[in-house]
């Protein structure tokens, strides 16, 4: 699937939610889902900084696609980048470069994250495109 069919799929499952309480237990069910990360992957380098939780991402190129693997010590926040990697597992670093991730504004994550959280949500994204210049620069 494209980054835009992803963010698709996650817009119809939010709609079918009536408020933002049910939402955010989704948000906790998805985090629940994310595969386990490699414990060597939980080091500081790994550590996204601007996130009021841990956050661990990682990743790496499989063919011409980036594989991510990540992690929190909070749930909410676990769910938040479970939903990212969704959107971006898999998927070629040029076509994460150019993403436009308008999911989040679609589904309201952003105005019903706390600030640290939303700047947390930022740093997330940021650090995935961080990745896929790394990685793209080796491509090219």
């Amino acid at each position: 699937m494209t980054i835009k069919e992803i963010q698709e799929e996650i817009i119809d499952e939010f709609s079918m939610f009536e408020d933002w309480m049910e939402r955010y237990e989704y948000i906790i069910e998805i985090g629940k889902s994310l595969p386990i990360i490699n414990e060597t992957f939980k080091k500081d380098e790994n550590l996204i900084v601007g996130c009021q939780s841990k956050v661990w991402l990682h990743s790496e190129i499989e063919g011409n696609n980036l594989q991510f693997t990540a992690d929190s010590d909070a749930i909410l926040t676990k769910g938040i980048v479970a939903l990212l990697l969704r959107v971006f597992n898999n998927q070629k670093p040029q076509d994460i470069l150019d993403a436009d991730l308008y999911f989040v504004d679609e589904i309201g994550l952003k105005e019903h994250l706390s600030p640290t959280r939303a700047n947390g949500l930022v740093s997330m994204i940021k650090q995935i495109k961080l990745y896929a210049l790394a990685f793209q620069s080796k491509l090219s």
